[in-house]
Formats: structure tokens, sequence, C-alpha cells
């Protein structure tokens, strides 16, 4: 009897392979292609996220690995480099020139519980300033809002020495960067109970201020410069009962329909997330963009991986209890109130907070103390309800804990 050859072996071994073996192969060829599709896009998302401008940030503090930590999100009003279109829809450089924080928000990431939370700073904060060039010509005792005319790093410092609050990491993001991230997610739906608009009667002649325009009532998707116009909108006015009516919170009301965007997109995000399609997404709005430097594409890969099945509803808001004044030099200012912001901060930290070595200030100039509350709930995020309309722009604050209250002529995500 013939011996078989290795080659007759080999055939009849493969011949012997179970619909199972075949099976199984496939699925470990179908891996290995999906794992080299992976890391291609990888070093593509690597690339893109490389041309960010980027700037070292020495006051920002490092956090533990795996440790809770704080994102600072500037969103700048600068003009610099819009197009003609552009500067149609914003204004020019040369109306509007420097810069200032348009937006402050902190985003509080524990990666350990899997949550986030956010709290957000009226722009007109009355505090002392930390880092104001000396040739800036501004004083340091001013609206939060102006610490940006010196650089994100000074914006930090101001936060960390007012409110306790140590920052990890910036990210600046500029007007058109709303719109790019917005339109690279295809829109966001809202609901919205009444026809809105933004309309700016204070100079004696009325205008749309932001460009919000939305004629008709429910859920809708909007693109970007939709998106980024109700984030702008600080003359919000609603049609209802036959005639136009006004949101009489101003930068509260405009704080919270901020929330409601990001909310929106938190649900868009969720909905169509693939991590191949973070390249797409970066590279609409690479341009739009700065950071510093400690913040790397590992880190927003593995912030994306743990939050991406994070919904918009999971998300806490918060924001500085403020009441609105008038400042003998500084105009229209928005003073801390001093024990609920130490209640509200502590809650947005899980903790107390750190030291303070310039304190907020009154309109008169004087500082305010705020001092960690000896209890707190940390679990329910404090509202941010919108005032009855009065003579002066106030916003008491809500009982600490209270659930967040979206008024009824706010859109929804939908």
């Amino acid at each position: 009897m013939a011996i078989p050859s290795r080659r007759e072996l080999h055939r009849s071994r493969r011949r012997r392979r179970s619909p199972g073996q075949r099976v199984l192969r496939g699925l470990i060829a179908f891996v290995a292609v999906l794992l080299v599709l992976v890391l291609a896009g990888f070093g593509y998302f690597k690339y893109q996220w490389g041309q960010i401008a980027s700037a070292p940030c020495p006051t920002c503090v490092a956090a533990a690995n795996g440790a809770p930590y704080n994102l600072l999100i500037i969103g700048s009003d600068s003009r610099a480099g819009e197009t003609a279109a552009e500067a149609q829809q914003f204004g020019s450089a040369q109306a509007a020139g420097g810069q200032r924080s348009d937006t402050l928000k902190i985003v509080h990431v524990d990666p350990a519980a899997g949550t986030a939370s956010t709290l957000s700073i009226p722009r007109d904060t009355f505090v002392t300033i930390t880092g104001l060039a000396p040739d800036s010509g501004l004083s340091a005792q001013n609206k939060i809002n102006a610490a940006f005319s010196n650089g994100p790093d000074a914006v930090v410092q101001t936060i960390e020495n007012t409110f306790g609050i140590p920052i990890s990491h910036y990210i600046v993001i500029n007007f058109f960067g709303v719109e790019d991230a917005v339109n690279a997610l295809g829109g966001i739906s809202l609901d919205f109970p009444y026809p809105v608009r933004d309309q700016d009667c204070s100079t004696g002649t009325c205008y749309n201020n932001s460009g919000l325009s939305i004629p008709t009532a429910g859920c809708q998707t909007l693109n970007g410069a939709q998106a980024l116009s109700l984030s702008r909108s600080r003359y919000y006015q609603y049609y209802a009962d036959g005639y136009w009516q006004s949101d009489p919170s101003s930068d509260i009301g405009r704080i919270e329909r901020q929330n409601l965007v990001i909310s929106a997109a938190l649900n868009k995000a969720k909905s169509t997330y693939d991590p191949l399609e973070l390249n797409s997404l970066l590279s609409s709005v690479v341009h739009d963009f700065s950071k510093d430097d400690g913040l790397s594409a590992t880190d927003l890969l593995s912030l994306a991986e743990r939050y991406h099945a994070f919904s918009g509803s999971s998300l806490q808001n918060y924001t500085l209890p403020t009441t609105g004044a008038q400042s003998s030099y500084a105009g229209d200012v928005e003073v801390v109130e001093p024990d609920a912001a130490a209640t509200v901060i502590t809650q947005f930290l899980g903790g107390p907070f750190g030291t303070i070595t310039t304190p907020p200030i009154d309109q008169y100039g004087n500082p305010l103390t705020l001092t960690v509350p000896t209890t707190t709930t940390t679990t329910a995020p404090v509202a941010t309800t919108a005032p009855a309309a009065s003579s002066g722009p106030t916003h008491p604050s809500p009982a600490a804990g209270s659930t967040t209250s979206i008024p009824s002529y706010d859109p929804t995500p939908c």
C-alpha cells in the first residue's frame, strides 16, 4: 500500500475541515482586516489631531490616572480668520476686535464612575482677573470674559484662583467650530414649542442679533448656522398668544439653551457613533479649535470610547448663581451669590473646592467669601430657572439639589 504524500495529507485535512472551522477562519480574517482599518484610521486621526493649534498651560493641574478632572471649554468671540460671509454673520474683526470668552463651561469628568457634568460661568461675572498683561489697558477688576484677552491660561488662572476649581485641560472653540461640528453630525434635532427669533431693540432700532429665526413650531433638524444662532441668542423671543414675548433672563437663558444644544449633539453623536467617523468629524473642525498641549489624541479617543453611549439627558448641568448689578466702572455685571455658589461648586466637583486667593467681588469691588458647606448633596443638579421680568437683571438662586427646570418656551431635544 502506497504511503500518501505530504501534499495529499494536507489536501485531505482541508477536505475534512468542518463548516464551523471555515466560518471561524473567515471571522479571524475579518477581524484582522478590521484591526488594520482601525489602526490606519487611528494613524490618520493622530495626524489630524496634530493639526490643531496647541499651547502650553503652565497653570493646568495634572490629574492622576483614572481620577476625576476638569476640562475648560472656552467659546471665543474672536473674528480672526473669518470669511466675508462669516463677517456678515458674526460682525467684522474691525467692528469687534480682540477676543473675549463668549462662553465659559467647565466639564467635570469622572472616568471611574462614568459620569460627566458641566458648570457654566456667566461671562459678565465680576472677578479679579489673574494674569492680565500690564499693557492690556484693562482693569484687573473686570468681567471674567475679559481674562481671555490675555489668552486661555489667564482664564485658567482666574477660575482656579477665584473659585478653587483646578483645571487640567482646556479647549478653545470659535464661532465657526460650532457650525462645523453640528454640520459634521448631520444636524441636531430640537422640538420648538413656539416660533422663535433673537430680536434686539436696546439701541432703539430693532435687529436680529444672532440671526436666530425658527418660523415654525415642532421637532426639526437644525444645521450648524441655526444651532450657533440659538446658542448665541441673548434677546430670545417666542411667538405665543398672538404676539412676540421675550425671555427676561438674558445670559442665564442663553446658558440654558447652550446646554440644550450640547444635549442634542450628545444624543446625535450617541445614535451615530462610529470610531472610524471620528476622523471625518475632526477633519471638519480641526482649524476651529485650539487646546493645551497636554491633551492628547489618546485622551480624546479614550473619552469617546468610554462615553459613546452617554446620553444628553444624563449630563448634569450647573450654572454659577449670580445676581445682576451695576458697577460704576464696569457697567452691567453679574455678582456671585457666595453661599449658593459655594454649594453649587461643591456639588459640581463632588467634594470641596480648593484654595481661593482672589475671591469674586461685588459691584463695588469688595471681596466675597465662599465657604465650603459642611453638608452637601452631590447627586442632583441645581436648577437654572428664568426669573420673572423686573427692572434689573437678577437671577435668584434655586434651592440646592433641586431639579433642573427648562422654561416652557425653550426647545428640547427630540
